[in-house]
């Protein structure tokens, strides 16, 4: 239950990935307020589930926000 919780967490966050570089190109307006909307979307819902998940060891921790980092 755990692990596909956190496969979750890496679907929206490489989700979230995906769409903040598609907002760095050239685009038109439909098309971006459709990314912008499903950007929205991904974050409310990698957040939602964020808050469902018990807190990991600092090791873990550490090891996860040095992924996200850019």
């Amino acid at each position: 239950m755990f692990d596909h919780r956190l496969e979750q967490l890496r679907a929206h966050r490489n989700n979230i990935h995906r769409y903040r570089r598609l907002l760095q190109t050239q685009l038109s307006d439909l098309e971006r307020e459709f990314i912008e909307r499903r950007l929205s979307e991904e974050t409310t819902a990698m957040q939602g589930l964020a808050a469902d998940i018990p807190p990991l060891p600092s090791s873990a921790v550490r090891a996860t926000c040095e992924e996200i980092t850019p």
